[in-house]
């Protein structure tokens, strides 16, 4: 009788754990994906969700339909709660599966700074629910600002601040300006959105930390072209219903705000802590876990983590950073690695390349930084088009993404401006109006 195959059992179906399934498309393995989710969501289009410009479904891809050509694997629908490391078993929350390999890639979510009541007064950005309740706030306070009469909450109605000064908050703050002063424009008869305030905050001395300094200051010229005010070496001391306090070097001061949107900082997923646990893995203050120059776990050469979950310290001693190519490059690493191993033979350690970073922040506004390259303007702008279509999973995302791109360009008109699913507002947040 021949041996059974060899299983291998991915939980997430982000970037790292997709990439991973499909590097094993014809290794003699089993593979089985597990995630709560029946979906790919390619996330760094998600602030194009929250601020209408795309729709839901223009930026995920089933992962039944992504794999159904991959003979070897299967999709689950399920929530790993736990693995028993000895029996090499992955614990879900109806069931469990063997494995002879895991690896484990269920990314990070938002972080509060041990203020996890903010995340009610400030979401972050990391699911779809995400962007929708984001995009639901942004443009249920212009139809609010329109029916209210009291200057004073106007003024926060119009009010917008943004947390976080990385890619995230520029590319969200950028978005609102644009839909301020172009978007929405004579389209309201009581208020003049292009008088929305957009404020983007952040506690370190420049916007866009990892990237050339010069790169920086484009951007904080291009936003302030835009009408965004960047605030640096600001940090936010409390979010309320109203606003938020900001400390500075001169002191506190209250930014009255209707709607505040978080990007200042991600944490691993609690899943890390429960693996830590169960193999004695140490564990960063982010609650990334430590790996090996493979990925692999200390003392279990058999369970890896890659992605946002890992902390990789090993290409000069700083952990690499949460962005997409790391997990995918990694997933790639471990299904070679996995395919090496049943052959008998070994892998160098993984080496991460730096393909670039790259952050828009309007129609024409962008930054990129590739290699010895550092662009901006029209350039970079064409080129993060160009790359985010490439990554799209599907052929028929790409092309109705390009479509909504090509009409905005031409239009400023952002299609996907729905309020849906959110809840009533209170008659103090909504107002005054039902």
């Amino acid at each position: 009788m021949s041996a059974p195959p060899h299983r291998v059992v991915i939980v997430g179906g982000g970037f790292g754990g997709l990439h991973c399934a499909q590097s094993l498309a014809r290794a003699a393995v089993e593979v089985t994906l597990v995630d709560r989710r029946n979906f790919h969501l390619f996330q760094p289009l998600l602030y194009q969700v929250a601020t209408g410009a795309l729709s839901p479904a223009n930026i995920a891809a089933p992962l039944r339909s992504v794999l159904k050509k991959q003979r070897n694997t299967r999709v689950l629908l399920g929530e790993a709660v736990g693995i028993d490391a000895a029996a090499r078993r992955l614990l879900l929350r109806d069931g469990e599966l063997p494995y002879d390999t895991l690896v484990v890639a269920t990314g990070s979510h938002h972080h509060y700074f041990g203020h996890e009541e903010w995340a009610r007064l400030a979401p972050g950005l990391k699911t779809i629910e995400d962007a929708t309740e984001m995009r639901g706030r942004i443009f249920h306070a212009f139809e609010a600002a329109e029916r209210e009469g009291d200057p004073a909450r106007r003024s926060a109605l119009l009010t917008f601040v943004v947390v976080g000064g990385g890619p995230t908050g520029v590319e969200l703050a950028g978005a609102l300006a644009e839909i301020a002063r172009h978007t929405m424009n004579h389209e309201f008869r009581s208020i003049d959105p292009g008088s929305a305030r957009i404020i983007l905050i952040e506690s370190g001395d420049r916007i866009l930390t990892p990237y050339d300094p010069k790169l920086s200051e484009k951007a904080v010229a291009a936003l302030a072209g835009l009408g965004v005010v960047v605030r640096t070496g600001s940090m936010v001391t409390a979010v309320r219903e109203n606003g938020v306090t900001v400390k500075t070097t001169a002191g506190e001061e209250i930014i009255f705000a209707r709607t505040v949107l978080w990007g200042a900082g991600v944490m691993a997923s609690p899943l890390g802590r429960i693996v830590a646990e169960a193999t004695s893995a140490e564990v960063d203050r982010a609650g990334r876990l430590m790996v090996e120059p493979d990925c692999s776990i200390r003392n279990h050469p058999g369970i890896f983590i890659i992605g946002d979950l890992a902390n990789f310290s090993h290409d000069g001693g700083r952990p690499l950073p949460g962005v997409a190519q790391v997990a995918m490059q990694q997933g790639h690493h471990v299904a070679k690695l996995i395919r090496a191993r049943l052959d008998g033979r070994s892998l160098p350690p993984f080496r991460y390349r730096d393909l670039g970073s790259m952050a828009t922040i309007g129609k024409r506004l962008a930054v990129a930084e590739i290699g010895s390259w550092r662009l901006s303007g029209t350039i970079a702008w064409l080129a993060w088009l160009f790359i985010h279509v490439l990554k799209l999973i599907r052929f028929e995302s790409r092309v109705l993404v390009l479509v909504q791109w090509a009409w905005y360009y031409v239009s400023w008109n952002r299609s996907a401006r729905l309020i849906t699913g959110a809840q009533e507002r209170s008659d103090e947040s909504a107002g005054g109006a039902r």
